[in-house]
């Protein structure tokens, strides 16, 4: 069977896509990254009205979520836009929130689905970091079974993006759960936040391919576009093949934690007849490395794959990390190859793709670097 997005999934990405074109986000990513937050609030908010955070809300707290498949859907624009803020956090703290329960769930719920709360993360195994907790209105870290809110957004730390600011938060803090709830509902929001971050990482790669392909069609050498050298074009088909392996990957991990959510098949997207398991290489760690040994055969771009439930044997943990080793390493060779291709001008902070650069990389090891992820499929 082969998981193809419905009319309805492939028309949200086109409205988000229309939305985000028309929202000027290196501009805004250049005023998030100088401390003015307010572009990429207001931002926020139209993402909010659109329905993207309320996918990882449920509809008891003004949600219409979990939806996994639609959440990759969103994410993947969002990557190509390199929208700035906490976006995996937020849909992560919906998941961990839900499963948490308790007041904290009724007071911010309602504002996460809606877009007018944004939230930052700390998890258990996940780094020391919050991701844009200056910015957030509220951070929440978990340690053990217990869930707490950051007094404050802590020391802020260097980052290779300086539109994804990274802090400590500071210690303590007001307590707001407790229990093996905490305990369970820390571990989905993880695999929530590895998978959204996953998806942002190949939009992220599908936009570096785009402008690399545009660039090299019209910069000559020689009398000729330098995209018709051999060489250039075995790199830019390198890098398209690393990107459309992650795909099937990424909505096969949304098949997953669909079913795992309802404990059954997955109800969102259409099977059709004709794609089997298959085989495939992710791309490696870093030149030289060895991809991911096993992986899925891939549909047609947009769609993900799997036999049966979901991806067969991969639980929803292992597929997440699957999708994300593969994305975020062909997110990275994306940035290489655009780096590489367009020379010296590639390096300028005046062009907007500088953007794009500096985030693959942050992107290929926030939320499971590559190792970890294949680590973890492997032992699961």
């Amino acid at each position: 069977m082969r998981f193809v997005l419905t009319d309805e999934q492939r028309e949200f990405g086109r409205s988000l896509d229309a939305l985000l074109r028309a929202a000027d986000t290196p501009g805004v990513l250049r005023a998030w990254a100088a401390g003015d937050h307010g572009p990429g609030r207001a931002l926020w908010r139209r993402l909010g009205d659109a329905g993207v955070f309320a996918l990882a809300v449920p509809e008891a707290y003004g949600g219409v979520g979990p939806l996994p498949v639609e959440a990759a859907v969103a994410c993947v624009e969002l990557g190509r836009y390199a929208v700035p803020g906490p976006v995996a956090e937020t849909l992560a703290a919906g998941v961990l929130l839900a499963g948490a329960g308790g007041p904290a769930a009724k007071e911010w719920l309602p504002g996460i689905a809606s877009g007018a709360a944004m939230v930052s993360l700390r998890l258990p195994g996940h780094g020391p970091y919050a991701l844009d907790a200056d910015a957030a209105d509220a951070v929440f870290t978990v340690d053990g079974d217990g869930l707490r809110r950051a007094p404050g957004p802590g020391e802020l730390s260097v980052s290779a993006d300086p539109a994804r600011r990274l802090f400590r938060p500071d210690p303590g803090g007001e307590p707001v759960a407790g229990g093996r709830a905490v305990e369970a509902a820390s571990r989905a929001a993880g695999d929530w936040a590895s998978f959204a971050t996953a998806a942002l990482a190949l939009g992220c790669g599908e936009e570096l391919l785009r402008a690399t392909v545009a660039y090299v069609r019209q910069r000559r050498q020689f009398g000729v576009a330098v995209g018709s050298f051999q060489a250039v074009k075995h790199r830019l088909a390198d890098t398209l093949l690393g990107l459309e392996f992650a795909r099937p990957l990424l909505y096969g991990a949304a098949v997953e934690l669909t079913e795992e959510l309802s404990g059954g098949r997955a109800g969102t997207g259409s099977p059709e007849p004709g794609a089997g398991v298959g085989s495939g290489t992710g791309p490696a760690e870093g030149p030289p490395g060895s991809g991911l040994g096993t992986g899925r055969g891939a549909g047609s771009p947009g769609s993900g794959s799997g036999t049966g439930p979901g991806m067969g044997s991969l639980g929803a943990g292992a597929a997440v990390a699957a999708a994300k080793a593969a994305a975020g390493e062909a997110g990275y060779a994306a940035a290489r190859t655009a780096l590489q291709l367009h020379g010296a001008i590639g390096y300028t902070e005046e062009l907007d793709l500088a953007w794009w650069l500096r985030r693959a990389w942050p992107l290929r090891n926030a939320w499971g670097t590559p190792s970890a992820c294949r680590a973890r499929v492997l032992a699961e």
